[in-house]
């Protein structure tokens, strides 16, 4: 794997070329990932890391019919995710970093008996034009400290879940979320004529930075409290819930 990054769990972080390059690197590497499913035009690869017991997870698929540009939309759009999305409890912006970063809030309903997760991100993003790229890493905002019977997760694999929901996250839920965005990608065009056809902030910056709040450092706070008051959920959740208790509709 080529390249270093900055981003760091927990910090604010402006992306430079080399945090795309690193993260571009990830998505193109092959050393070490387990290709767990390849099917209809989807693969999903596992791969042990050095930051917990758990896998990370990496998947690709091919569109044949989706032009980049409106895939890019789509999962931008937030408005339009509401209409896709089954899984997402609520979701929303926090406030605008620069033109190319802002920090937003994501709840979501977990399968089966498993506590729900919600996820505080940097979402950062470039456009190419011959290829596109967002990614986004877990932060700590005053304004969306963690909830009661909320499980707050990160960007990443690091022990939210237990080892048998992982495996079955991998091989259910990641091919069923590509399904449901390709076939969703497939009616945003009419759906956004509908539905403010000209307000695209990931595209317009002055939109954006116009719409929503402007960053304030002093809103970045500790993740140390938010681990402690999770921890005690997901040691309840460990021995709760079993993978007997999932059905595949609960995904």
């Amino acid at each position: 794997m080529s390249g270093k990054t900055l981003v760091e769990v927990g910090k604010v972080h402006i992306p430079e070329d080399a945090d795309f390059r690193h993260f571009k690197s990830i998505c193109e590497d092959s050393d070490g990932w387990k290709l767990e499913v390849n099917k209809s035009q989807t693969m999903v690869w596992t791969k042990a890391n050095e930051l917990s017991d758990f896998k990370m997870v990496k998947v690709r698929s091919i569109f044949d019919d989706i032009d980049a540009a409106t895939l890019y939309d789509v999962i931008h759009d937030p408005d339009f995710r509401k209409t896709w999305d089954r899984t997402m409890l609520e979701a929303g912006e926090l406030c605008a970093i620069n033109p190319n970063n802002d920090i937003g809030y994501y709840a979501i309903r977990a399968p089966g008996l498993l506590k729900n997760r919600d996820f505080v991100t940097q979402r950062s993003w470039l456009d190419c034009g011959y290829e596109k790229i967002i990614f986004n890493h877990s932060v700590y905002h005053a304004k969306r400290p963690v909830k009661k019977g909320m499980i707050r997760g990160t960007s990443y694999l690091t022990g939210n879940l237990p080892a048998w929901a992982v495996n079955k996250l991998t091989h259910i839920f990641a091919p069923k979320v590509i399904s449901r965005i390709h076939k969703a990608a497939k009616s945003y065009s009419s759906w956004k004529a509908k539905n403010r056809p000209d307000f695209k902030p990931w595209l317009y910056p002055e939109q954006m930075m116009s719409e929503l709040p402007r960053f304030n450092p002093d809103d970045i706070v500790s993740g140390e409290k938010l681990a402690a008051s999770s921890e005690s959920l997901e040691e309840e959740e460990e021995g709760a819930c079993k993978e007997a208790d999932l059905e595949d509709e609960d995904y």
